[in-house]
Parts: C-alpha cells; sequence; structure tokens
C-alpha cells in the first residue's frame, strides 16, 4: 500500500500522483525524455509546455529498495495543496529500469525526509517552502488511513488536532537524515522478542512494511507461530489471528501496541 497525492509542477500546472515520502528527500516525476516502460504509462513532465521551467546540467540518480530512476534536474514551481512553491529544484527522469515504478500507481515521489540524505544535493519541497516563509511551522504532519479508507492526509506547517485524541508523543530525532529514531524495545507478552537493548529505526510513509534484521523479524515469526510456505512467504492460520498477542513497540518510554490484525497482511 502507497499513500498518495495530486502536485502540480509548471506554469500551467501538469499533474502528477506522487508519493509523500519520509524516506527519502527528492522530488522526481517521470518526463518526455524517459523511453523506460514505466514512462510510458504514466504522466510525463513536459518543459516546453511550462513557461516558468529552468533547465540545469545537474543529473540524479536515486534507488530506492524497489526500484530506481535516472534524470537530470530542472527547477519549476510546485503547486501542493494551496501552497505555490516557486523556483523548486526537481529530478525529470530519463530511465526508469524494471517493473516496480510499471505497476506503481503514481507517477513519481515527493520526498520528505532531511537534505543531508538528498541526491545530488537538490532541496527538498519542504525545506524551499520553509524557507521562503510560505509556512507559519517547521513542520509537517501525516494522517494515515487504515487499510483502503480514504480521508489520508499529510499537512505543510501544521497539525490538526482532529485527527487524534488526547496529546501528541514526541520523539527526538538521533540522526537528520531519514526521520531516524531511537526504539526502546518490541516486546511481546512482555517479553523482548527483538530490539531488546535498545536500537535505531526510521519512520517511512514511503512503505507500509515493518522491516528489520534478519535474526530479530525470525524471532517474532517464530513466537507467532509462522511458517514458510511454497513461495518462501512467511504465514500463519487465519483461525489463529484472533488468539494472537499484541507486538508492543517502545519508543521513547511510550508503549505503541500493534494487534495482529495491523502486522498480518
Amino acid at each position: 500500500m502507497e499513500y498518495f497525492g495530486t502536485i502540480g509542477i509548471g506554469t500551467p500546472a501538469q499533474d502528477f500522483t506522487v508519493v509523500f515520502d519520509t524516506g527519502s528527500s527528492n522530488l522526481w516525476v517521470p518526463s518526455v525524455y524517459c523511453s523506460s516502460l514505466a514512462c510510458t504509462n504514466h504522466n510525463r513532465f513536459n518543459p516546453e509546455d511550462s513557461s516558468t521551467y529552468q533547465s540545469t546540467s545537474e543529473t540524479v540518480s536515486i534507488t530506492y529498495g524497489t526500484g530506481s530512476m535516472t534524470g537530470i534536474l530542472g527547477y519549476d514551481t510546485v503547486q501542493v495543496g494551496g501552497i505555490s512553491d516557486t523556483n523548486q529544484i526537481f529530478g525529470l527522469s530519463e530511465t526508469e529500469p524494471g517493473s516496480f515504478l510499471y505497476y506503481a500507481p503514481f507517477d513519481g515521489i515527493l520526498g520528505l525526509a532531511y537534505p543531508s540524505i538528498s541526491s545530488s544535493g537538490a532541496t527538498p519541497v519542504f525545506d524551499n517552502i520553509w524557507n521562503q516563509g510560505l509556512v507559519s511551522q517547521d513542520l509537517f504532519s501525516v494522517y494515515l488511513s487504515a487499510d483502503d479508507q480514504s480521508g489520508s492526509v499529510v499537512i505543510f506547517g501544521g497539525i490538526d488536532s482532529s485527527y487524534y485524541t488526547g496529546s501528541l508523543n514526541w520523539v527526538p530525532v538521533t540522526v537528520e537524515g531519514y526521520w531516524q529514531i531511537t526504539v526502546d524495545s518490541i516486546t511481546m507478552n512482555g517479553e523482548a522478542i527483538a530490539c531488546a537493548e535498545g536500537c535505531q529505526a526510521i519512520v517511512d510513509t514511503g512503505t507500509s512494511l515493518l522491516t528489520g534484521p534478519t535474526s530479530p523479524i525470525a524471532n517474532i515469526q517464530s513466537d507467532i507461530g509462522a511458517s514458510e510456505n511454497s513461495d518462501g512467504d512467511m504465514v500463519v492460520s487465519c483461525s489463529a489471528i484472533s488468539s494472537l498477542p499484541d507486538i508492543v513497540f517502545t519508543i521513547n518510554g511510550v508503549q505503541y501496541p500493534v494487534p495482529p490484525s495491523a502486522y498480518i497482511l
């Protein structure tokens, strides 16, 4: 599952569906310079159709966990919601190899991580918005609805209290690259099953999966009685899901229980 929305690039705006991804920092979309199969069935940016586009001689190359792109960098106006982000650097893809992006229900990616991990030193969208004084607070917030439900939202420059009850729990960022934090422990039935002495993790809206090192994940799979099927996937009986315990992530002293209905696909 991905969470994505529509932005506009150029004057007049050319619309693109992008993933709002806290696990990367670059904005890029397919371009008319790209002939990869993944580009042919997605919206492609045409610089000649934008009166505000500025070209550069810079190139960009980005590799994700499940795909990659190469291309060139340019500047243009980016419309995000009601915000007009002028002089925004972004990638115009020239190659998108493999099948992942071909089947993706989105055109490109809008990275929301720190500038330090941005490919080619490109300024991320939110940082450019903040530097221009277009938002009142140096923060963004994300609400992700469950499964196929509608109502997910990303807010630049604020927090909408209608999306939560009680008070927010703030967590220190340990390294300003990804949104990297310390996880105190991961427990089940009060016993540590992973990260017993604390570990580092990143908060990544670009993936719907919880991922980790092989050994701790194997511990979790063993404790819930999962077995490997003929496809190499770890599975449990559907009838057993209701009796499985929560997996509890303790972060900055606060416990976040994840029920089996959420950690089993």
